[in-house]
């Protein structure tokens, strides 16, 4: 399983919400390519970057503080908030970055992410952002009325290189990851799945790992890194270890 440890940008600033209000961002860092080389150097073997005001105004608005992040890093990174048109896209590749996240668009303009899949493969992961079951989009102001199943169907032979599933109630709030809903839409498609929100210590890695069913491909983690409620050398460690699948049935 492979860690993302996250920096939502805010302002310029590496923030953390509470289940995604704009209005509840704790600051963690004002340097965010600080702290990307400090994940670096800690052994995580990707970033996972989020532009929050991106994501509510529908285009790149902390380029700069991306920018920085990959030019202190050699690893990859992935980046979601605000990209919703090809130029935005292959802006971004060019620069660096591995992966580009699209949420909004895959609600509501499905034909594109297929476009950019076609046209940078497996270089595009599609967000999955859950509100009660239900896709979230603009940042998580809006809730749509498809499914988090629906949605992971919808891109299944787009060539889509991974599907990041987000529970938005228990982001940011150390309550434990979503592993069934993340292990329903991993059951449903044959895409790689990775796991967001919640994740409060090791019992959620193993958790995921050891869930009966489609693996769980990676996890994002949050708060519980910036807080020191999971050691990063000890997330990797149980992020690389081998599980015994749980007797439980496997997600319907």
């Amino acid at each position: 399983m492979i860690l993302y440890p996250a920096i939502d940008l805010k302002g310029g600033q590496c923030v953390r919400l509470l289940r995604g209000d704009l209005s509840e961002a704790t600051v963690f860092n004002d340097d965010p390519a600080d702290q990307a080389s400090k994940f670096a150097k800690q052994g995580f073997q990707w970033l996972h970057v989020v532009d929050l005001d991106g994501a509510v105004e529908g285009r790149s608005v902390n380029a700069p503080a991306v920018a920085a992040i990959l030019r202190a890093v050699s690893i990859p990174v992935q980046i979601g908030g605000g990209l919703r048109n090809m130029p935005s896209i292959e802006a971004w590749i060019e620069q660096g970055v591995s992966r580009v996240i699209l949420g909004t668009a895959a609600v509501r303009d499905p034909d594109f992410v297929r476009a950019a899949a076609a046209a940078f493969p497996e270089q595009v992961a599609v967000g999955i952002d859950l509100r009660d079951g239900r896709a979230a989009v603009d940042g998580w102001l809006e809730t749509s009325d498809l499914t988090g199943i629906d949605l992971a169907r919808r891109f299944e032979d787009a060539g889509v290189c991974a599907l990041i599933v987000t529970d938005i109630a228990r982001d940011g709030a150390l309550q434990g990851v979503n592993i069934e809903a993340v292990g329903a839409v991993a059951d449903a498609v044959h895409i790689p799945v990775i796991a967001s929100g919640g994740v409060a210590d090791l019992s959620d890695i193993h958790g995921l790992k050891a869930r009966r069913g489609a693996p769980i491909a990676g996890a994002v983690l949050g708060k519980a890194l910036y807080t020191g409620a999971l050691l990063a050398g000890e997330a990797l460690r149980a992020a690389r270890s081998p599980e015994t699948k749980s007797s439980a049935p496997p997600a319907t």
